[in-house]
């Protein structure tokens, strides 16, 4: 995992619930919790585009349902600021289930676009983008 230049502004917490855009037989994860972010003792743990989430799977198929895994936020309703002044907000939250942490995706096919922090911050997903804004 790389890291991103950009500081992204972090628009969802623990407890939301984000739908899939890949075919790994999630449909919807609900956010338990996040890796590698750092926090303040008290506040909640938040996360924004390309960060590494853990997640339980709420609807999907049956042998996906009730599993706990690691999934990358792909993206989020809340704009965020690049560091050439852009500022980029997408349609919905969406995130991508992973087999492991290291950042390699279930599914085969991931749909609509995904940000362009997550195609440097997690290489093997970009590769079966077809669409990176």
């Amino acid at each position: 995992m790389k890291s991103v230049k950009s500081r992204i502004t972090r628009g969802l917490q623990r407890e939301s619930i984000l739908p899939t855009c890949d075919n790994s037989g999630a449909k919807l994860i609900r956010v338990i919790g996040f890796r590698l972010n750092k926090g303040v003792k008290g506040r909640r743990p938040e996360g924004g585009v390309g960060s590494l989430i853990i997640a339980s799977v709420r609807k999907g198929t049956p042998e996906m349902r009730k599993k706990v895994v690691f999934a990358v936020i792909a993206r989020q309703k809340k704009e965020f600021r690049r560091p050439n002044g852009v500022r980029v907000k997408f349609e919905d939250n969406a995130a991508i289930v992973l087999k492991d942490n290291k950042g390699n995706p279930k599914g085969t096919i991931i749909k609509g676009p995904i940000a362009k922090e997550v195609a440097i911050r997690w290489p093997t997903v970009a590769k079966q983008a077809k669409i990176i804004l």
